[in-house]
């Protein structure tokens, strides 16, 4: 059973990790580059529409593989890079709740209004946020693989 809670949590951080990552150094920049606000703006609202199921499933995917990976190693047992992982995860689930209730909603009603600016506007700040859960991320593996 650890080996599958295991396999769940690795693929749970892979799918939101990866296309964070995705998102901000190869989508973001290409659609900077080819496309204006009013054909941009639309697209990345469908594109985060789909991502932000990934990221939904992905968070409990962690959270229903971790706790009880977690729980095997009751209290000071576990290592601690482990409570390091944990507590960054929590950060950075609750960064994606502050995009997904702030950010996220006005990009979408500046979209459904055609308000470039504002739009462009939110979309930096997602950008900025997910910059942030991608570099948490990555503590987070590092603490766990490097913190024993």
């Amino acid at each position: 059973m650890r080996n599958v809670l295991l396999f769940l949590h690795i693929a749970g951080a892979i799918f939101w990790m990866g296309g964070m990552a995705f998102m901000v150094m190869a989508l973001r920049p290409a659609l900077h580059a080819r496309l204006e606000p009013p054909l941009r703006l639309p697209l990345v609202v469908e594109v985060l529409r789909r991502f932000f199921v990934v990221v939904i499933v992905s968070i409990a995917l962690l959270l229903l593989s971790g706790v009880p990976l977690l729980l095997q190693a009751p209290g000071a047992r576990a290592p601690a890079g482990w409570h390091v992982m944990a507590g960054l995860g929590i950060v950075m689930m609750l960064v994606f709740g502050h995009i997904w209730f702030s950010p996220w909603r006005r990009l979408k009603l500046a979209v459904a209004q055609e308000a470039w600016p504002e739009g462009g506007k939110r979309m930096n700040q997602i950008a900025l946020l997910v910059k942030v859960n991608l570099a948490l991320g990555w503590i987070a593996i590092g603490a766990v693989l490097l913190w024993r």
